[in-house]
């Protein structure tokens, strides 16, 4: 059984995004932050649905019950969308915000949360499934996605990677633009 197919045997389909067709055959998926301002971005040249799965880690009960936040380890990032694409295995954490807002040490903070639950996923898989190797050659990618109120799709700092060594060692985040990306674009963004 491959490691997107447990995902799918893991994961509440209510705590999952289902892809969509585009105007041109080919798949994408929008991902909606619905409370106010109500926006979304889309992610278009998404693999087939067999060999990926959107996680909407918000959908999950609120980690206040357990932890005290203290460190920001309650927060966790809008959207988690793994994928095997035949020839790379890669875990995208994504967090948007509307504006230019947004502290990067809470941009920070929910993307670490994002990396402990696919943590916490990986050893579930190894533990329950009995898949010793679970989501282990996938790679992880860290993005914040700004702006996207914007009119246009225009994107800004689409190469600049920024390596945060006081707050998060070795988590590089790509900074993008926009509210329309192609997944491929996505994918082969940092290495």
């Amino acid at each position: 059984m491959s490691d997107i197919a447990i995902l799918k045997e893991m994961i509440q389909e209510t705590a999952t995004v289902s892809l969509e067709n585009d105007l041109d055959g080919r798949n994408k998926v929008i991902l909606k932050e619905p409370k106010p301002p109500n926006y979304y971005v889309t992610i278009r040249g998404m693999p087939d649905d067999d060999n990926v799965i959107i996680i909407n880690p918000e959908e999950f009960k609120s980690l206040d019950t357990i932890f005290k936040g203290n460190r920001g380890e309650r927060k966790r990032a809008d959207f988690i969308i793994i994928a095997d694409t035949g020839k790379k295995k890669v875990i995208l954490c994504i967090e948007m915000k509307a504006g230019k807002g947004g502290e990067m040490k809470d941009i920070i903070e929910q993307l670490q949360g994002a990396k402990c639950f696919v943590a916490y996923c990986r050893e579930i898989g190894k533990s329950f499934w009995h898949h010793p190797n679970f989501l282990e050659d996938y790679n992880l990618r860290f993005i914040s996605i700004k702006n996207i109120t914007q009119k246009t799709n225009t994107r800004v700092d689409v190469n600049r990677i920024y390596p945060n060594q006081n707050l998060a060692p070795k988590l590089k985040i790509l900074h993008r633009s926009g509210k329309s990306f192609e997944f491929k674009h996505l994918v082969h963004c940092q290495k």
